[in-house]
């Protein structure tokens, strides 16, 4: 098969879809991979590192868009849709729920579109989204506690208090692993933390993991707005997986918060959980709604993208060496978990969340492999 490996173009976003390590595995199984000149240039991953490892190096997108299957991270952008060709396969981030406009290029491209995001293992977890809602929990509170500093617009509180003054108040909505990374760091910063969500079972294993020095509250719309308003940090970490995100902070919340809080929103990437979220950049990442400091960028995992990039590719490695080596139906055929990440088939919607929310017809997954069998 051929593999093309694009240049991420989102704005400071400076991952890779695939390492040497994994084009040296790719080659070794005797497929082609292309890579973009200075795909991983800004990580430490040379044109030099790739082509040791057997890959061929182009000048441009246009001849990484030729390939069979594009590895990339985050969702094409509008300068990408032109690129696309019939029954090409896309294997990446899409989160296509919250972005109709992304979707009906990508329908109108018949493109395969396989999205990280919705991927699921024998368990029923997430295994490609893992690593990077782990970063991105992790992150959110090195960004809070940047932005609580006065001279960063924030209300001047040391996330982990000093002997005698007590510590900044982090709420943490969404039990996940977003939030449970968010709240293990807060922990580790001193700060006073608390966890809401709707899952009793999920809040006693983190009140056996972490014990007396995290509180876990019952999510509900009284409960997220009495933990709210005297925060002075919430990260919003709500996953339904494929779905926009249910929206628990009001902007009534937002407003009865104390000057120069932070808000964080992980969820942005499906749309946010906060009424007053918007999605920013890592070169614009904060906006101020009465008088709150929203941090909404859509590619958290981004600002420490060799982590990202390792993290990511040890998790879709075994998943791109099985598409490439069984081919599309096959692969899918037998893994069940993979078979789940196929959101878009030549014109269709192959995923019922994204069907639901944005008012397309759904189309089964038996059925796509199916025709792509008989064509």
């Amino acid at each position: 098969m051929i593999i093309g490996v694009p240049k991420e173009i989102k704005v400071h976003e400076y991952r890779v879809g695939a390492t040497p390590e994994m084009v040296r595995m790719l080659v070794g199984h005797r497929h082609h991979v292309i890579v973009e000149t200075k795909a991983g240039a800004s990580i430490g991953f040379s044109d030099e590192d790739y082509e040791k490892a057997g890959a061929r190096i182009v000048n441009s997108a246009v001849e990484v868009y030729k390939s069979e299957m594009i590895l990339k991270v985050k969702e094409p952008q509008e300068s990408e849709f032109s690129l696309m060709h019939e029954g090409q396969l896309l294997f990446c981030f899409f989160h296509l729920a919250p972005d109709p406009i992304q979707t009906k290029h990508l329908i109108d491209k018949k493109v395969i579109a396989i999205a990280y995001e919705t991927v699921t293992d024998k368990n029923g977890r997430l295994p490609l989204l893992r690593p990077m809602s782990e970063i991105a929990g992790r992150i959110s509170i090195q960004v809070g506690a940047t932005y609580l500093q006065l001279n960063h617009g924030g209300k001047g509180i040391l996330l982990g208090g000093v002997p005698g003054v007590p510590p900044a108040r982090v709420v943490v909505i969404g039990g996940g692993l977003a939030g449970t990374e968010a709240a293990r760091m807060a922990m580790g910063l001193g700060a006073n933390v608390i966890i809401l969500d709707r899952d009793l079972d999920r809040l006693r294993e983190l009140d056996l993991l972490f014990g007396p020095q995290l509180s876990t509250v019952y999510s509900t719309s009284s409960s997220i707005e009495e933990a709210v308003v005297h925060a002075d940090l919430v990260i919003g970490s709500v996953l339904l997986p494929g779905k926009t995100a249910p929206k628990l902070v009001t902007k009534e919340m937002i407003k009865k918060m104390s000057p120069g809080s932070v808000v964080i929103d992980i969820a942005i990437d499906q749309g946010g959980c906060f009424e007053t979220s918007r999605p920013t950049t890592h070169t614009n990442p904060i906006y101020v709604v009465d008088e709150v400091i929203h941090y909404c960028v859509t590619n958290m995992p981004g600002a420490c993208a060799r982590t990202s990039t390792l993290a990511l590719t040890h998790a879709t490695m075994n998943y791109v060496l099985a598409l490439a080596n069984k081919g599309f139906v096959k692969a899918l055929r037998e893994d069940r978990g993979l078979k789940e990440g196929l959101n878009l088939f030549k014109g269709h919607v192959t995923n019922e969340s994204v069907a639901h929310d944005l008012g397309y017809p759904c189309m089964s997954t038996d059925f796509a492999l199916a025709h792509f069998e008989e064509t």
